[in-house]
């Protein structure tokens, strides 16, 4: 028996160790999600009773068919994909840098995200709105791969990384000022509504692809969860245990760069879920290491409530759910920040 921890053996050469208090807050955290996500399918201007949204999603003929079954839980599933890739996303980042401050956006996904969703738009390269997600991850993606190869000198040192990608989102985010400064009012407006990340208007097909991905991406999760805990010590211990530090590094950042772009594509660059919710699962779990399925419950749950939110605090206008997100997580961040400076 682990200290604080259950073995379990699935498998006579395969052993799992559960962290007994990671356990309880997992089941805790989908009980608050599943409830969040229940008042998200009720709530909004129409009021839709819980028995009305059960008899709706089995399909039963009620009047709300449009408003529960077409728009608010595609959305709500959505929302609930994004943050969950978002959370584990910010966990493998975090853990990467060694850094409680850093998350996708620091390496340049979102940034990357946004400028290749503006050149395709100014340049006429996509010919349909639903091609944007694309895009966008790819432009993700290009930017975290370029911060990558520019940070690297014989080794990946976690603090070279995050200044790398700083340095790389500040032009990458002069692009876009650019263009929005020089653009038509139209095409200027609608990068505008998609750089403040919103959920409104996503549908299954957003939902589809996203869940897709997430499920082809278990089997990388399951390596994550294990290969996180030997980079808690500090480079040389690791790699005294038989540790590839370098390309368990580059491996977990490739894993946290896909899922945060494919967040990305599907909602938006939406700010500071993937910094806060791996704090907050670690403060709730007290785990040495992140924890990246608590991390991923913890995420969802934030972006489900603030979605719920937005929808809600000032109808019939409806609040872009990054815009609410990094409203909160500003004080949060200025909270972190003066936690480390006290020490």
């Amino acid at each position: 028996m682990a200290p604080g921890g259950l073995v379990v053996r699935p498998h006579p050469q395969v052993s799992l160790v559960l962290h007994r208090r990671s356990v309880i807050v997992g089941v805790g955290l989908l009980g608050v999600l599943v409830g969040v996500m229940v008042a998200a399918a009720c709530l909004g201007q129409t009021f839709v009773s819980p028995l009305q949204v059960w008899r709706t999603l089995r399909g039963e003929d009620t009047p709300y068919a449009l408003v529960v079954g077409e728009l608010r839980v595609p959305r709500i599933v959505v929302g609930a994909l994004v943050g969950g890739a978002l959370g584990v996303s910010g966990a493998l980042v975090q853990t990467v840098t060694r850094n409680p401050l850093a998350s996708p956006d620091v390496i340049g996904v979102g940034h990357g995200a946004a400028a290749a969703t503006v050149l395709a738009l100014s340049t006429g390269a996509v010919a349909s709105p639903g091609a944007l997600p694309a895009v966008s991850v790819a432009g993700g993606l290009a930017a975290a791969a370029l911060v990558y190869v520019l940070a690297w000198r014989h080794g990946m040192q976690p603090s070279r990384f995050v200044l790398t990608g700083v340095g790389i989102g500040v032009a990458l985010s002069a692009v876009v000022q650019l263009y929005l400064t020089d653009s038509e009012l139209e095409a200027a407006e609608q990068v505008k509504l998609w750089l403040t990340g919103s959920l409104n208007g996503r549908g299954w097909e957003q939902a589809r692809p996203l869940a897709l991905v997430l499920l082809l991406a278990l089997p990388a999760l399951v390596w994550a969860s294990r290969a996180v805990r030997p980079l808690g010590l500090d480079p040389e211990t690791a790699a005294a245990i038989g540790v590839r530090v370098n390309r368990t590094r580059l491996g977990l950042t490739v894993l946290g760069v896909v899922l945060a772009a494919v967040a990305t594509g599907a909602a938006g660059p939406i700010g500071f879920v993937a910094l806060t919710a791996p704090q907050l699962a670690r403060r709730l779990t007290r785990t040495p290491q992140l924890p990246l399925l608590s991390s991923a419950l913890t995420g969802a749950v934030i972006l489900v409530a603030a979605d719920l939110a937005a929808r809600t605090l000032l109808p019939p206008l409806e609040i872009p759910v990054g815009a609410l997100t990094s409203l909160v997580g500003g004080p949060y961040l200025l909270w972190l920040l003066g936690r480390r400076t006290t020490r």
